[in-house]
């Protein structure tokens, strides 16, 4: 039940600090000093660049992630039975070389662009939207609105690209045998063709059921921290 709960903290650490600072700081260098607005284009192209750059950082943690939670699913002669994020990124680099711990990072960092550009841009937009139309003021009830609403979104446009990045990363190769997926594409077209494009929205609603409390726990938290540096 707990496997991979070192990765999963590393890697929420490294990507999610990166992401939302850089994203702040872009927002922040890209408003328009005379009126003070940000276009939904420039919210979004924020996103792309904070999401890239935040992946690149967390990979080697989101493949020991990966690989962990997986390892119950092995069979016994074929498990890792990693002990923890740090032996997991050790013996990868050992066994495998330091490439390893980027395997599949063009899926990560594709993701990553993906998730923060259509989460962070959405809530933003849609947040706004409902302070310009007088539906509801700047408050708790607009934020938790806004989140729920950003977090669908992202769960939409990501869901495709963790079915695919999780076949990669886990795939487990042995030497002198050729690998079932070559790269992310091959993955998909092989997906999709034996398996139906639903295929790539397999663990939708676990995803969506994840990514809605996230999603308002992480807003709510950011809007008070918006609060504060901006009072202090």
């Amino acid at each position: 039940m707990f496997s991979g709960v070192s990765a999963t903290v590393l890697r929420q650490t490294l990507y999610s600090t990166t992401r939302m600072g850089l994203y702040e700081i872009l927002k922040t260098k890209w408003t328009d000093p005379q009126t003070g607005s940000l276009t939904l284009g420039r919210k979004i192209a924020a996103g792309l660049v904070a999401g890239g750059i935040g992946a690149a950082v967390g990979n080697p943690a989101d493949v020991a992630m990966v690989r962990m939670q997986a390892d119950g699913r092995l069979p016994p002669s074929q498990r890792r039975n990693y002990k923890s994020v740090v032996e997991a990124i050790q013996r990868m680099v050992k066994d495998e070389g330091i490439t390893s711990l980027w395997r599949g990072s063009s899926l990560t960092v594709n993701r990553a662009m993906l998730v923060t550009a259509s989460q962070l841009a959405s809530y933003d937009q849609i947040k706004e939207s409902i302070i310009d139309r007088g539906v509801m003021k700047d408050g708790l009830g607009t934020h938790v609105t806004a989140s729920f609403a950003a977090g669908f979104v992202a769960a939409v446009v990501s869901n495709p690209v963790d079915v695919i990045k999780t076949r990669v990363m886990n795939m487990k190769v042995a030497s002198g045998e050729t690998a079932p997926y070559n790269g992310a594409l091959d993955c998909a077209l092989k997906t999709v063709r034996s398996e139906g494009i639903m295929a790539l929205y397999k663990g939708f609603i676990p995803t969506i059921s994840r990514q809605g409390p996230f999603t308002v726990v992480l807003f709510v938290t950011l809007e008070q921290v918006r609060k504060l540096l901006k009072d202090f």
